[in-house]
């Protein structure tokens, strides 16, 4: 697929690279000039695909050869025949809200995510305590196996397994979601796009800090997470602008 699609896209006397999503140093290099990637795989190679252009505002299309496919805009069915409408950035431009995510001590460092951070336990089956405040003031300590944070487009992933809501894609809102809570706090808080919330961490076995289900960072007793809205977003180049809801019900299969 991605030899096809190399061709046909080199015949519009573009100029076109190809490079594997895991070889996130390598494709990031390459992305210097890029107008356009193109992302084979599933929502997951589009998570690493939106690192690998953090920051140069560099439109996706997806096409979906994974089983979801939330993300994607082409099918593998009809990839080859509609890609020539997205070179030259023609069609509906997306933007989604990321998140950005920092941390001081051991590991620490800032991290950008489309979909969502987690902080939660790590190795043994056991509760993490989660101190967590928004905007300075103490909401309360999560007493669970982990806390989410998620953008809207991570409201149909992880946060939506934990029993959270679904927000529509080019939502600014983030979502502050717990993971099996127990005598604790159990349900989603919607916060406004502008929240600053911090996560502290009580333990005394493992823990760590998520980025998209990609990327794992240890975290230690008092370990302080801070999650805001990024100043950067993810660009998706659509065909037009999408029906969401419509998709919404066939991904999920839910029975009219």
């Amino acid at each position: 697929m991605a030899v096809k699609l190399e061709r046909i896209i080199a015949d519009l006397g573009a100029s076109v690279w190809v490079c594997s999503s895991w070889d996130e140093d390598r494709a990031r290099e390459l992305t210097d000039g890029t107008e356009l990637v193109v992302c084979l795989g599933g929502d997951g190679t589009i998570l690493r695909a939106a690192r690998i252009v953090d920051g140069k505002e560099i439109p996706i299309v997806g096409v979906n050869l994974g089983r979801l496919g939330f993300m994607t805009e082409l099918g593998a069915a009809d990839a080859l025949s509609r890609i020539t409408d997205f070179v030259g950035d023609n069609g509906y431009m997306e933007e989604r809200t990321m998140l950005q995510a920092s941390m001081a001590g051991p590991g620490g460092g800032t991290y950008h995510a489309l979909n969502d951070v987690v902080v939660g336990r790590a190795g043994k089956a056991r509760l993490v305590r989660v101190a967590a405040s928004v905007d300075g003031e103490r909401v309360t300590i999560y007493k669970a196996d982990g806390v989410i944070v998620a953008t809207a487009t991570g409201s149909t992933g992880y946060a939506l397994a934990a029993g959270g809501p679904i927000l529509h894609p080019e939502g600014r809102e983030l979502l502050l979601q717990p993971i099996a809570a127990h005598m604790s706090l159990s349900r989603t808080l919607v916060l406004p796009p502008d929240s600053r919330i911090e996560l502290e961490v009580s333990t005394t076995h493992g823990a760590s800090l998520t980025v998209d289900g990609q990327i794992e960072v240890p975290l230690e007793d008092g370990s302080i997470v801070s999650v805001q809205r990024s100043p950067r977003v993810t660009r998706m180049l659509r065909g037009s602008r999408p029906r969401f809801y419509e998709t919404l019900i066939k991904k999920l299969a839910v029975p009219e």
